[in-house]
């Protein structure tokens, strides 16, 4: 959507509510801050897994299972950082109000866009935030008994909520601009499977068993579909990094492309796809099945796609951090 478009449906929301105004800046936090150091060292990368029969064909998925992780190998990574959790709705705000970037389109729709004004909402008259609170936040109350006040509460409540879940919606092109502007960048797809499956090349982040419910990839519904980030304390990798077998799927900075000594080919290899990690709670077609939520598994998609189970958390080199501490 265009910026000015979405400049108008603020305008429109807040001419709704009889309110104006422009967001507060937010200060910047330190690059480091809730962000895990990982070592420098090897770690093991991809697996030698082989599909038995067909099953990728009978659930309908687009490329054979394993055969693109081929094959397992030692891998060096030099030390650097990577996000606790997913980049959150809450952080993503004051990337758009600070840097005046386009929000997703998704915010318009749900109200979330309104954070933008959160100050001035109580400013609104009893009917308008009724018709907010039903229209467009779409709260299961009832409003008919409630005064202003509880109105601005039931409101703020809600936000303050939405605050706390992963940001989606977002192409490869937004998650990188976010983690430049914080002075960060996004993960490499080896750096990713390090910090989530650790060095001895864990099968799922927490280890090598599946546990059912252990991350939120389908088995648990949620309102929203996506979980609070940090909610499955149980998804949790040997460095403490949270919700990377669940939740959303996360985009990350490297193309599509065979691992050195494969024998598998694809027409998708390349600078067309980049790589997504992590299974995600199965919106858009993102299945919830164990498979997906291995450390190993590789998705492939366009720079430019979002769908509302897509998020993404950001690296940091440890030269880059070290300096900025300095300038503190």
């Amino acid at each position: 959507m265009k910026r000015s478009k979405i400049i108008a449906l603020i305008t429109i929301y807040m001419g709704a509510l009889g309110v104006a105004g422009a967001g507060e800046e937010v200060p910047q936090s330190r690059v480091a801050e809730s962000m895990k150091l990982i070592p420098a060292g090897e770690f093991i990368r991809g697996s030698n897994k082989a599909e038995k029969g067909n099953k990728a064909g009978e659930f309908g998925n687009a490329k054979p299972w394993y055969l693109d992780e081929h094959p397992e190998h030692p891998m060096y990574l030099a030390d650097f950082y990577i996000d606790e959790r997913e980049v959150s709705n809450g952080q993503y705000l004051k990337f758009v109000a600070q840097g005046d970037y386009v929000p997703p389109q998704y915010w318009v729709t749900n109200g979330y866009l309104l954070s933008l004004r959160r100050n001035k909402i109580k400013a609104a008259n009893v009917e308008k935030l009724r018709r907010l609170v039903v229209k467009v936040f779409r709260l299961d109350i009832d409003t008919r008994q409630m005064n202003k006040a509880q109105l601005v509460e039931e409101i703020d409540k809600r936000l303050a909520y939405m605050d706390l879940l992963p940001v989606v919606y977002v192409n490869w092109f937004d998650a990188k601009a976010y983690c430049e502007w914080r002075g960060k960048r996004l993960p490499t797809e080896a750096e990713w499977e390090k910090a989530n499956r650790g060095t001895e090349g864990l099968e799922f982040a927490w280890g090598n068993q599946w546990h059912y419910g252990q991350s939120n990839s389908g088995e648990e519904i949620w309102d929203d579909g996506v979980a609070p980030v940090g909610s499955y304390p149980g998804d949790k990798s040997p460095y403490g990094i949270l919700d990377m077998s669940g939740n959303v799927s996360e985009w990350t900075e490297s193309w599509y492309q065979p691992y050195a000594g494969s024998d598998y080919s694809s027409k998708n290899f390349g600078e067309q796809f980049k790589v997504v990690k992590g299974a995600a709670w199965g919106g858009e077609g993102h299945y919830a099945l164990k498979l997906f939520q291995r450390g190993a598994y590789r998705y492939n998609l366009k720079p430019e796609s979002q769908h509302e189970d897509l998020g993404f958390r950001c690296a940091a080199d440890v030269k880059l951090v070290s300096a900025e501490a300095k300038s503190q």
